[in-house]
């Protein structure tokens, strides 16, 4: 089955969002470049895993809970905007950034050291994925549109893992399917800001 780790925003955020980009697409309506991203499917990637054999996933269930109850919950808020080269616009995040990554790293490892073969590790950069385009789209009219956007805080306290189910072929515009096979808690933050 084709995983990811994900911090899933709670849906007062998505729906921030949501009121947001649908003013940034009415703002420039002529964009049939952009494939625009599902709100049920928006999430922050913290590892990628790609396909996992059916027998790893126990231990791997074990070492995400172990990485999560490491971690201590933190505050975050969807804000601003960015954009991969001219082929997808995202959504950033605000916040304890340091702890996201931290998060990231232990999600990773998690996932290495369960025998999953990751891709080689970068710099996190958080974002949630709005929008995909062919080369050459024009993304500066979203980007003008959303970059002042600050969303409402909360406390991340959830690492999930999501299983990616792609649509069949054929079939244009379809997207795929996202749904959460395991969620576990991060630690209690002693002194909540």
């Amino acid at each position: 089955m084709r995983l990811f780790a994900a911090v899933l925003p709670p849906v007062p955020a998505v729906a921030e969002l949501h009121e947001a980009v649908r003013a940034a697409r009415a703002a420039s309506p002529a964009a049939p470049h952009l494939r625009w991203t599902a709100e049920e499917s928006w999430h922050f990637t913290l590892a990628f895993m790609g396909e996992v054999r059916e027998e790893l996933l126990p231990d791997l269930h074990a070492r995400l809970a172990r990485a999560a109850a490491r971690t201590e919950a933190f505050p975050l808020r969807i804000h601003g905007c960015g954009h991969f080269g001219d082929t997808a616009l995202w959504a950033g995040a605000a916040g304890d950034l340091d702890r996201m990554r931290l998060l990231a790293e232990r999600a990773d490892a998690a996932a290495r050291r369960a025998g999953i073969p990751m891709e080689q590790h970068r710099r996190y950069t958080p974002h949630l994925t709005l929008a995909r385009g062919a080369r050459g789209a024009t993304l500066r009219p979203h980007l003008d549109a959303l970059t002042a956007f600050e969303g409402a805080s909360w406390r991340v306290d959830t690492l999930s893992l999501v299983r990616s189910n792609l649509p069949p072929g054929g079939i244009p515009g379809e997207r795929p399917r996202y749904e959460v096979v395991g969620a576990w808690p991060l630690a209690v933050d002693p002194a909540p800001a």
